[in-house]
């Protein structure tokens, strides 16, 4: 009877493992169709057709300094550089976890001295061992942690090409900041001399008498005020400089040369669809593969729960001279199987399943609250562009309408038909419409910059330099 019971009890055993094994091989919550199933709108809210996005979108500005500073930025920029030593670190994190995969060889020497009472004697034992370790993993167990170390290293990656993504962008918009300071110094240059040549027609018409004393201290008001205008837009230019050599890597001397021209942007941006920023935008990337890593956390804790079983394995000789040792002696081997499950932990093991449970649920809503801000991000470009480019045209107007308004004042100042404080308000509204027409041109370009960055938009700097020097 008993000898029958033995292939039934074999096979229920065998059952019984291949349902656990079964149950601890379905312990990931993210599926692979897991982003398919997100609801994405078919088109952008002011989309009109498909494009696909550009990948080289710094080719727009067709600047050679511009992409050699981009390449610059990219080679000596510190904080890209501590990003890159984050990834190295990783890298070798996972080679560490990896190895648990393997069987470890130690080699072990070992001298000992007993007392044996009842012989009252001394004796000694020496050993040199070749100790072999194997954990198996049944269960996945070390899989799942190889898994976890893995997707790290490629979030980090990814995590770094948008780092790089933001440098460029920062450096492109530190750039155009730089020429639009310069372009408001050249401006305020060009108000100080007419408030020059103002103050010089004054005084001679208050000379011939034709002039109040009034009108002269008004015009040597506005000619200080816009010295002072000068000054403060002067140190905001080099504070720009700084800002762009701190980007590069360099001493921030303010010493910078940048000669270029703000250009006006008419052309449309290659859009592409909402889905497809999904698999295309970096930071959504890295976000991705830091839930899929919380998953296989997750996973590794729950197979935490359950046995280990390992193979140990030594062989070597033993003497009771050291010396003997090298020489032979009388060699020993062993191989041994051991199976450890906890039993009792007081919870442990169980509350570390359900933190990497509540962890992995965070990072799920991390993931979708970063997927709908880069949604947000490309929908408010769109809006912002629309709205700048209405914008310009419309300070473009008012900018001509101020240079005529303010060259008829001071004619009509000076036949005596107007007072000088005419002078002066017209003066002022000309020089605000063309410092913000400036402003504007640079604010477009920020934007499309930074919606470039939204949509995912890649860069070659060598394929631009090529096609710059080409040109």
């Amino acid at each position: 009877m008993g000898n029958r019971l033995k292939p039934l009890f074999k096979v229920n055993l065998a059952v019984g493992l291949l349902i656990t094994l079964a149950g601890c091989n379905t312990t990931n919550k993210i599926t692979s169709d897991y982003r398919a199933n997100i609801n994405t709108p078919e088109a952008w809210q002011a989309q009109s057709q498909y494009l696909a996005v550009k990948d080289n979108w710094l080719n727009e500005l067709q600047n050679t300094q511009a992409f050699e500073l981009v390449e610059k930025a990219l080679t000596n920029n510190r904080s890209l550089q501590q990003k890159a030593l984050d990834i190295a670190v990783s890298k070798q994190q996972l080679i560490v976890t990896g190895s648990d995969l393997w069987p470890t060889l130690d080699l072990s020497l070992a001298s000992n001295r007993r007392y044996n009472p009842t012989t009252d004697s001394y004796s000694n034992g020496n050993g040199l061992d070749l100790n072999l370790s194997y954990e198996l993993d049944v269960w996945g167990k070390l899989s799942a942690k190889e898994r976890n170390a893995n997707l790290n290293v490629m979030a980090l990656e990814a995590d770094y090409l948008s780092q790089k993504q933001a440098l460029v962008a920062a450096v492109v918009k530190a750039w155009f900041a730089v020429i639009e300071a310069n372009n408001q110094v050249a401006l305020l240059n060009e108000r100080l001399v007419l408030a020059q040549q103002n103050l010089e027609i004054i005084e001679s018409g208050y000379r011939q008498g034709l002039n109040d004393a009034l009108d002269v201290y008004l015009t040597r008001n506005e000619l200080n005020n816009e010295k002072s205008r000068l000054v403060a837009q002067q140190n905001t230019q080099v504070e720009r400089i700084r800002d762009l050599e701190l980007l590069l890597g360099d001493y921030p001397s303010g010493l910078l040369s940048v000669t270029a021209e703000l250009p006006l942007l008419t052309s449309d941006i290659p859009l592409g669809m909402p889905s497809e920023l999904i698999t295309r935008k970096p930071s959504l990337i890295a976000s991705w593969y830091n839930l899929l890593a919380k998953d296989a956390a997750l996973a590794y804790t729950h197979k935490q729960r359950f046995p280990s079983l390992k193979l140990t394995g030594s062989i070597g000789p033993d003497s009771s001279d050291i010396s003997d040792l090298l020489a032979g002696g009388n060699v020993a081997w062993s191989l041994a199987g051991s199976l450890t499950a906890p039993l009792f932990n007081a919870g442990r093991l169980q509350a570390n399943e359900e933190k990497a449970l509540l962890e992995l649920n965070k990072q799920e809503l991390s993931y979708l609250d970063t997927l709908y801000l880069a949604f947000q991000s490309v929908e408010n470009g769109i809006s912002a562009e629309r709205n700048l480019q209405q914008r310009y045209e419309s300070t473009l107007l008012a900018a001509n309408n101020a240079k005529l308004a303010e060259t008829l004042s001071f004619e009509q100042y000076l036949k005596g038909l107007v007072s000088y404080t005419t002078v002066l308000d017209a003066q002022k509204r000309s020089f605000d419409a063309q410092s913000s027409l400036i402003t504007i041109k640079n604010l477009l370009i920020a934007n499309r910059v930074d919606l470039h960055v939204a949509l995912g938009g890649d860069f070659n700097v060598a394929e631009l330099k090529e096609n710059a020097n080409a040109n």
